[in-house]
């Protein structure tokens, strides 16, 4: 991402709706997970660091961000000191035998999106999971996507494809943001017939849209842990790397 992005993110990620709501999603479908005591978590593209303490509850976590703007920040956040990496090739030895490992909104940034699952495959610990979110749905792309500089959104039987091809057995695949579905397609779609360079969504909403649009979304995190949603913006997967996978690999 540009540098106005990560300092934008870092401005807004604790208030903005979307990734307030992100997290609450994304709390309640690890509080279901048998995470060992002390689980062994790595989060892979951790940006400005605004994940951290929700993932800190389940774990020992430890953090990978390739943009050295985005680890300075983190640094100067929270004292954290976060790994200098990216996916696929560079993945620091020193989180190799993860319990958990998490793509928050990263898989779409990155190119060679199969080598890196395989490498991630690879990272974890025989029964070890990965939980990721991406964005759904190809027919949505728009000017939002490309100042993100994604490569591509996923529709749900391409992602479990990847997710099968590089070895893992899929345990959760829904949608997430579902309530908000019709107006992010309508106004993605609005950006494309328009032609516009400016993606809309960015910026904070007013306060009193911000925190309706955050409890819609956020309401997500009751029924996410347990039921498939059968539409919505976003993707949300569990896999889990099984011991039949192990002893292919070996």
């Amino acid at each position: 991402m540009e540098l106005a992005e990560y300092l934008k993110m870092a401005e807004t990620e604790s208030e903005h709706w979307w990734f307030c709501g992100r997290r609450a999603i994304v709390g309640a479908v690890l509080s279901t997970l048998d995470l060992p005591p002390d689980a062994a978590i790595v989060e892979i593209g951790a940006g400005t660091g605004g994940n951290l303490d929700m993932l800190e509850r389940y774990g020992k976590v430890a953090a990978i961000e390739m943009s050295e703007v985005a680890r300075e920040i983190v640094r100067e956040r929270s004292g954290r000191d976060i790994f200098d990496g990216y996916l696929p090739d560079n993945i620091p030895a020193a989180v190799s035998g993860a319990d958990l490992v998490c793509l928050f909104d990263v898989l779409e940034h990155v190119e060679h999106d199969a080598q890196s699952l395989s490498a991630i495959h690879q990272m974890l610990h025989p029964g070890g999971r990965l939980l990721l979110t991406v964005p759904a749905h190809q027919w949505m792309w728009s000017a939002h996507d490309e100042s993100l500089h994604h490569f591509r959104r996923y529709s749900r039987s391409g992602l479990r494809s990847r997710l099968e091809a590089a070895g893992f057995a899929v345990e959760r695949l829904t949608y997430t943001n579902a309530a908000l579905f019709p107006v992010a397609a309508l106004a993605r779609l609005a950006d494309r017939l328009r032609g516009s360079d400016s993606p809309s969504g960015h910026d904070t909403p007013p306060a009193p849209l911000n925190a309706a649009m955050k409890a819609l979304f956020s309401a997500e995190s009751l029924v996410v842990p347990h039921v498939n949603l059968p539409m919505g913006v976003s993707l949300l997967a569990v896999c889990r790397k099984t011991d039949a996978d192990a002893s292919a690999a070996a």
